[in-house]
């Protein structure tokens, strides 16, 4: 009788039932075989990352400032024109005009306009737009004027689309000066930093939000 029997409970080693270790797959001679996959998109707090000195590597294209300028008229219109054609039954709307050309200086014209029924009117127009940009850009990073100019709003630590409290706190800040304070020094102010922010061309209200505008397919 033969002693090439295997031990009992051991199967024979060419059982095609037997596990054998995991090997990997034979290279193909390439040099990629063995390199590492790249990175996921991940620019660190502020852009850097794992992709070295470079802020914006790995990053999409920032928006360009023209296309964003023109996305927020957009945006303004889409708003404002509802506001003022809901306004005239209660003169609301055209009650700043009628103020401004009656006023007799500057101070006047300030404590007319925001009095009355412009004062609630104002209120009405910051919650109206500071609801929309919040609602959209936590939606998908997108109002209707970024989509028409194939815009996002991102996170800038890793370009996923805000959370409610980032979208909220972008609306807050890119609406409140400007509807209830000083709306030529802001919009000013914002649209300088759009051309001149190095590197990501941050707005007050990105720098708040902690978020960057890049271009989309």
């Amino acid at each position: 009788m033969s002693n090439d029997q295997p031990a009992s409970g051991q199967p024979p080693e060419d059982d095609p039932f037997r596990k054998k270790p995991h090997e990997p797959p034979p290279s193909s001679g390439s040099p990629y075989d063995s390199a590492p996959p790249p990175p996921p998109y991940d620019p660190g707090p502020y852009g850097g990352g794992p992709y070295g000195a470079d802020p914006l590597a790995g990053m999409p294209p920032l928006g360009e400032p023209g296309k964003r300028i023109l996305a927020r008229l957009i945006d303004l219109l889409i708003i404002s024109i509802p506001l003022f054609l809901i306004s005239l039954p209660w003169g609301g709307a055209v009650e700043m005009s009628e103020n401004n050309r009656n006023g007799n200086g500057v101070g006047d014209v300030f404590s007319q306009t925001y009095s009355g029924r412009q004062l609630a009117w104002s209120l009405i127009g910051l919650v109206a737009y500071v609801a929309y940009d919040t609602y959209f850009t936590h939606k998908d990073g997108r109002t209707v004027g970024k989509r028409l100019l194939k815009l996002r709003v991102a996170m800038l630590n890793d370009g996923r689309v805000p959370d409610t409290g980032a979208a909220f706190l972008r609306a807050v800040v890119l609406w409140l000066p400007a509807l209830l304070c000083c709306p030529c020094l802001w919009w000013l102010i914002n649209i300088v930093l759009m051309f001149t922010d190095k590197p990501y061309r941050q707005g007050l209200q990105d720098k708040a939000a902690k978020t960057v505008v890049v271009q989309t397919d």
